[in-house]
């Protein structure tokens, strides 16, 4: 299995944009995972959406100028998972969510990036689980339809603090909604002490893989701490003859304190360890 390699634009926020291509260029890595998360990233959605044709084109520029492409759009729509999530109990939400949706599609196809990544919904406190899950498979069923038709590929993030936080949700998340496929961090899973075993089942639904090294109770960590079996993982993924992106996916944020490693040299030591296996 060929290994084509991203870095996420949002492991250095501290970074202007431009700065952040040329880091990652510097990194030996040929493609950037985008960021777009509503008030927290460099380019937001509700700044994407005003113009997503002139806002991609002018993004396609500075990425031709870094010789970068892009393997991954990862969207948020809300500054927190629980703001303007896909499941929310409020249609005028969901309806605005869906126009957002629409305008990163367009935005996709313009700096030529064939994934997209979203979030799958959270627990609402005044809602039913049968609501909150019945709602987050019809908005994301929509998505990956919608998607398909402009030849782009729809993804979720599995993760902690949604409605599908372990892997026999996942399972059953993408069972419901046809065509469905993951961008899988095993991260989230390792965290809640998960066995490797558990997680393998998700892997014939992934499109993307965020690889960053984690442990039980440590969402994100060092190199030298992992405990995740990229080993097995690669050789599971070569079998099923898998051909997407495998993002370089340290963060920069005090959510379970992310914000404890040195980005860049936790990077170039997981980078070389994928090359390796």
């Amino acid at each position: 299995m060929k290994k084509m390699l991203s870095c996420a634009d949002y492991a250095f926020p501290l970074l202007s944009h431009d700065r952040v291509m040329r880091l990652i260029k510097l990194l030996d890595l040929k493609a950037i995972d985008l960021g777009v998360f509503e008030g927290r990233s460099h380019v937001s959605p509700s700044e994407i959406a005003v113009n997503p044709r002139q806002n991609g084109q002018e993004l396609l520029t500075k990425l031709q100028e870094a010789d970068l492409s892009v393997a991954d759009i990862f969207l948020q729509t809300g500054p927190k998972v629980t703001i303007a999530s896909t499941n929310s109990p409020d249609k005028k939400v969901r309806d605005s969510n869906r126009d957002v949706f629409k305008s990163i599609l367009e935005f996709s196809r313009t700096i030529h990036c064939d994934h997209l990544t979203g979030l799958p919904g959270v627990l609402h406190p005044k809602s039913s689980f049968k609501q909150d899950w019945a709602t987050a498979c019809e908005e994301t069923a929509w998505r990956v339809e919608i998607a398909k038709a402009h030849n782009i590929t729809y993804a979720v993030e599995p993760h902690l603090d949604s409605i599908i936080e372990t892997p026999e949700t996942a399972l059953r998340f993408a069972q419901e909604v046809p065509g469905l496929t993951f961008a899988l961090d095993c991260g989230h899973f390792v965290f809640q002490g998960i066995a490797m075993e558990d997680i393998y089942p998700l892997l014939p639904f992934t499109s993307h893989f965020h690889a960053r090294c984690g442990s039980e109770g440590k969402l994100q960590c060092a190199v030298s701490e992992n405990t995740i079996n990229f080993k097995e993982v690669f050789h599971r993924l070569h079998h099923l003859n898998y051909r997407g992106y495998t993002c370089l996916e340290y963060v920069y944020i005090d959510w379970h304190q992310c914000n404890r490693n040195d980005n860049i040299s936790e990077t170039l030591l997981l980078r070389d360890l994928i090359k390796s296996f």
